[in-house]
Order: C-alpha cells, then sequence, then structure tokens
C-alpha cells in the first residue's frame, strides 16, 4: 500500500509502519549538483558555495560560514561538496593568489 502526504508534516501513524519516514524524504548522502546563485547560505542567506550533507539533511554554506562550521560539521557530515575554488574564477583573483 502506498501513503501520499506533503513532505511538509508527517504521515498519519500507522502510514510510518510503511514508509521511510516523512523527515528523510529525498534525501541522498552524495548529491553533486553544482550549486547555483539561487542557493543561498543557511546562515546569512549569501551565495552558497558549500554543501553539506548530513544523515537528516543537507545545510548550504557560504565559504565564511563553511570555515566557521567546519570543525562541528565535519564530525556529522556524511558528504561535502565545496565549491569554494569558485569565488577565485568568479570574482577575478590573480593568478598568484596563495590559497
Amino acid at each position: 500500500m502506498t501513503f501520499a502526504y506533503a513532505h511538509s508534516e508527517p504521515p498519519a501513524p500507522e502510514a510510518l509502519e510503511h514508509s521511510p519516514g516523512w523527515f528523510y524524504g529525498g534525501v541522498t548522502g552524495t548529491t553533486t549538483e553544482p550549486l547555483t546563485a539561487a542557493d543561498r547560505c543557511d546562515r546569512c542567506g549569501a551565495q552558497a558555495y558549500v554543501r553539506v550533507v548530513l544523515p537528516v539533511g543537507e545545510l548550504l554554506f557560504c565559504a565564511h560560514h563553511a570555515r566557521e562550521h567546519a570543525p562541528k560539521f565535519a564530525e556529522l557530515a556524511t558528504h561535502v561538496h565545496d565549491e569554494t575554488d569558485r569565488l577565485l574564477a568568479e570574482h577575478g583573483a590573480g593568478a598568484g593568489a596563495a590559497h
């Protein structure tokens, strides 16, 4: 039997016996879709360059907040998709810039 429900709300209790659970819908451990200008940092709203996939969802961070929170999410993440190298290309940093 298939149960249909909105991903934003939990299913009826009897549906939990037959479904993987509403909280985990659509989560994968290795998403590598490129981040776009529409992807925003969950801390400040700036453009996101890092996607942190957790066992129960994902977080998006700008480069600043990714560095700030790296020690904590490194303990929990199942995958980290880092596109911070795009900052150099997109914002005209010289070829001799130190990393």
